[in-house]
């Protein structure tokens, strides 16, 4: 079998990683650069109900042990990989942005270095801990977290290093041992992450990589009763497909879906930070769960604004993600491509005005032109449902009330922006803007010991800080009577 792929210096292993070792499948799936789509990156083992076998397998007897460690002990391997993440962090950015195209400058400087601090955070609040410790009626009581056991973890295709620390970390902090499955578009930095673990001596089977299709080895791997916690990342069907695998084996589940996220602006702000903000949503060709999709701005400085918007827009320079000076990445795929370009030109035949854009800016590339549409209704699709990509709408409000109104008026919730110069407006718009978490007069900044995910269809359950160490662990309520023991 091929060893490894050589991604621009970076060398990869196509392979599955499974108990410590490297396994090879009968058949495989391209992966291939988004910047260059005729650019075959290579062929990647594709799983199916046998490797997840495997896999689960290899992290249910490796589970014991792990989970018989303290988290000091735990917490000195995810130090060291945190360590080793940081001394690989451009050789991880180099393959991840040829993979899915994000700017090679954001992961080295950002998106990589957050995964090395999801391990450190995770490991030392796991260390930090303290059982809650009471007397009542008679009994000396502590709530202990008990390891739940093999955990699933499934991860989108964008920010897949970074997304994918995030899960790992609490579940390995909290005891369990994982299989991480990596979306099929985006594999390339999983199996990075894989090697780390095994240069910084994690014992064979507590980290797990399987890759292949969702409807094959991730439908195998979420349906197997030995799992024990399930964590997700995508699109909402994806996620009603796998709660109902959860239920059946009643297994706990977290989902963080899709946003259609405000950036609501009020006439009291800070007008050229605001619009500045709003251009900026079209980074990563606007492939990112909280992007600000859905500008409403107060009428009254509407034009002002709208003006603003199209010079920070104008600004952008799409092109290749290697390069400094590009802005706007291209998209993941093809196929990514067509389904944002069927948003617009159904935009179109509805009758809702493109401002802006609207076209594809190579006809041989993956690039998207920033769009911004105005629509006719609220009720358009545009402004409903999810499009992931470099598709802006722009509506108009009058009053608070009816700005909030407008905020709160889709399915989702997983977060939302506020522009105000007032500090009432922020505390009382922010409280009334539904959303897993709301940013007034800034935007992705992360705690990362705060709550994460979404109301309505933006998801079910939290990440974050303790949130997440609770999902990953039973807990257990210890009572023993007073002056039983001596």
């Amino acid at each position: 079998m091929t060893d490894r792929l050589m991604i621009e210096g970076v060398a990869v292993s196509p392979h599955h990683y499974i108990g410590g070792k490297r396994v090879s499948s009968p058949t495989t799936f391209e992966t291939r650069s988004p910047m260059n789509w005729d650019n075959l990156l290579g062929n990647i083992a594709r799983g199916d109900g046998q490797t997840a076998d495997l896999a689960v397998t290899a992290a249910t007897e490796a589970f014991p042990a792990w989970a018989a460690l303290t988290s000091k002990e735990r917490a000195a391997y995810m130090h060291r990989l945190a360590d080793l993440i940081e001394e690989n962090k451009e050789k991880i950015a180099i393959a991840e942005c040829m993979d899915m195209a994000m700017l090679q400058e954001s992961l080295e400087l950002r998106l990589v270095p957050r995964g090395a601090l999801n391990f450190r955070n995770y490991a030392d609040l796991a260390v930090e801990h303290e059982e809650r410790v009471w007397d009542s009626k008679g009994t000396h009581n502590r709530v202990i977290r008990m390891p739940a056991g093999p955990a699933v973890i499934i991860t989108p295709w964008n920010a897949p290093f970074m997304l994918s620390t995030w899960k790992v970390a609490p579940a390995l902090a909290a005891g369990n041992t994982v299989i991480l499955k990596p979306a099929e578009w985006s594999p390339l930095s999983a199996s990075l992450l894989a090697d780390m673990v095994d240069q910084a001596g994690f014992p064979p089977g507590v980290f797990n990589v399987v890759q292949g299709m969702g409807y094959e080895v991730g439908n195998a791997l979420v349906n197997d009763p030995r799992v024990k916690r399930i964590s997700f990342t995508g699109s909402v069907p994806t996620a009603r497909i796998i709660g109902k695998a959860a239920a059946e084996n009643v297994v706990p589940f977290t989902a963080e879906l899709g946003g259609k996220s405000c950036l609501l602006v009020f006439e009291d702000a800070d007008i050229d930070a605001a619009a500045k903000k709003a251009a900026g949503q079209y980074d990563d060709s606007g492939q990112v769960c909280m992007c600000g999709s859905r500008i409403i701005v107060q009428e009254s400085i509407a034009e002002e604004f709208e003006k603003k918007f199209h010079e920070y827009t104008d600004k952008h320079i799409m092109g290749d993600s290697k390069n400094g000076d590009t802005t706007m990445s291209a998209m993941i795929h093809p196929t990514h491509v067509e389904r944002v370009m069927g948003f617009i030109e159904r935009a179109r035949e509805n009758g809702d005005e493109i401002v802006r854009g609207g076209k594809k800016y190579k006809e041989d590339g993956l690039w998207v032109e920033p769009t911004l549409i105005k629509p006719k209704n609220n009720d358009s699709e545009v402004v409903q449902s999810e499009i992931f990509g470099p598709v802006l709408t722009f509506q108009t409000f009058k009053t608070e009330e009816e700005g909030v109104a407008l905020a709160n008026s889709t399915v989702f919730g997983l977060s939302g922006i506020v522009y105000t110069g007032s500090r009432d407006r922020a505390e009382r718009v922010g409280r009334a803007v539904r959303g897993g978490t709301v940013w007034v007069n800034t935007f992705l900044v992360r705690d990362l010991t705060a709550p994460f995910g979404g109301i309505g269809l933006s998801g079910l359950g939290r990440e974050g800080g303790h949130y997440a160490l609770e999902f990953h662990s039973d807990l257990k309520t210890l009572q023993i009577l007073e002056d039983s023991t001596s």
